[in-house]
């Protein structure tokens, strides 16, 4: 089971607002940041759609080590 508050690429908190809701949030990060089409493409296809990537992610920059949230 995916958890929905982390990163499918480096598994730190992605700080989504609409993790773990079951309503429609109105405002998170990601709808004002642009995410790195290149960091979607690379992810496997079972991780796609099921999880935001955290905003470092997002922007396609280096993975940082896992315990660093």
């Amino acid at each position: 089971m995916t958890d929905s508050s982390r990163c499918p690429r480096c598994g730190q908190l992605n700080r989504c607002a609409q993790a773990g809701k079951a309503e429609a949030v109105e405002d998170c990060w990601c709808f004002h940041s642009p995410v790195d089409a290149a960091v979607l493409d690379s992810l496997p296809a079972e991780q796609r759609d099921r999880a935001c990537l955290c905003p470092r992610c997002a922007q396609g920059l280096p993975v940082e080590p896992q315990g660093a949230d």
